[in-house]
């Protein structure tokens, strides 16, 4: 079954940290591009990160950049985000999404569960 497996997320207090995990099972990992996405109440959800199939290329979204970041393990064939000073507005689900063709958007076909979090005090 080819699926995307998240770990991770969880409340932690502004200026915290976090690492988010995305494991592929069913396929391997290593031949597409990965997004991460995040969804906060009330809003659409939006990429705040890219790694390319490579991992030559990333890219964030302003608000995370400097303090988020994507990397690939492809002998766990596994990508992560690193969190760093978590900050109230960073709250949502956070998704991984995986495309063969490019960047990842929202009809790209193979979807992490989500995972919650929260930064609060």
């Amino acid at each position: 079954q080819v699926q995307l497996v998240q770990s991770g997320g969880g409340l932690v207090q502004p200026g915290g940290s976090l690492i988010l995990s995305c494991v592929a099972s069913g396929f391997t990992l290593n031949y597409y591009h990965i997004g991460w996405f995040r969804q906060a109440p009330g809003k659409e959800r939006e990429r705040v990160s890219y790694i390319s199939s490579s991992g030559d290329s990333t890219n964030y979204t302003d608000s995370v950049k400097g303090r988020f970041t994507v990397s690939r393990d492809r002998t766990k064939n596994a990508v992560y985000l690193q969190m760093h000073k978590l900050k109230p507005e960073d709250t949502g689900i956070y998704y991984c999404a995986a495309d063969f063709e490019g960047i990842p958007h929202s009809d790209s076909s193979i979807w992490g569960q989500g995972t919650q979090v929260t930064v609060s005090s």
